[in-house]
């Protein structure tokens, strides 16, 4: 990882970007990492195009703007690349992660020109397998975990458990169904170019 890592989420309201984004912050400061993890927020509601960011660093971190040139984009939604300039300022070094089932040909024009690496997973498919139902922010947070390198994997999963255990305690098929899912997603992200 290099110093500092900076990630853009979009999604749309109640999919869960802005929980993911927390909780990567929350994994990364108990790997002892500087971190910062917070919505964009405006008229939001269910359904409606918002934006979370992370700030991963070895560093103290002492910017605290919105985050205009990310080294990575994650879009819980393919649906907004119609709708929202999602590969704005994203640094060609980084990368994008597509929660999609189509394929990458369908999806690469629609990034404006985008000329970076291209990940894509089908989130849907891999919560419903492990959760039974539509939660595509576990499989996007592992994703962005295993694109970016920001921290090992075992670690990862470990401090997911942790976290997930504290939150759902009395519901254990959660924390399952949640740590199913992070495998699984790190399994099957894949470079679409």
């Amino acid at each position: 990882m290099s110093n500092l890592v900076e990630i853009r989420w979009h999604g749309r309201g109640g999919q869960g970007a802005k929980t993911a984004a927390l909780l990567l912050a929350d994994v990364a400061f108990s790997t002892g990492m500087y971190v910062q993890g917070f919505p964009e927020y405006g008229p939001e509601r269910m359904g409606a195009p918002i934006t979370a960011y992370n700030r991963i660093s070895t560093f103290a971190i002492r910017n605290h703007s919105n985050i205009y040139d990310p080294d990575y984009v994650v879009v819980v939604d393919e649906t907004l690349l119609d709708s929202v300039h999602v590969t704005e300022g994203l640094k060609e070094s980084g990368a994008i992660i597509i929660n999609t089932s189509r394929p990458a040909a369908e999806l690469i024009p629609k990034l404006q020109g985008y000329q970076g690496s291209v990940y894509t997973i089908d989130a849907r498919k891999i919560s419903l397998e492990a959760l039974g139902k539509y939660f595509p922010n576990s499989p996007m947070l592992a994703a962005i975990v295993k694109v970016s390198g920001i921290m090992d994997e075992d670690r990862f999963l470990e401090e997911m458990r942790k976290s997930y255990a504290h939150k759902f305690a009395s519901k254990p098929e959660v924390i399952e169904g949640n740590m199913k899912a992070l495998s699984l997603a790190l399994q099957e992200i894949r470079p679409a170019k």
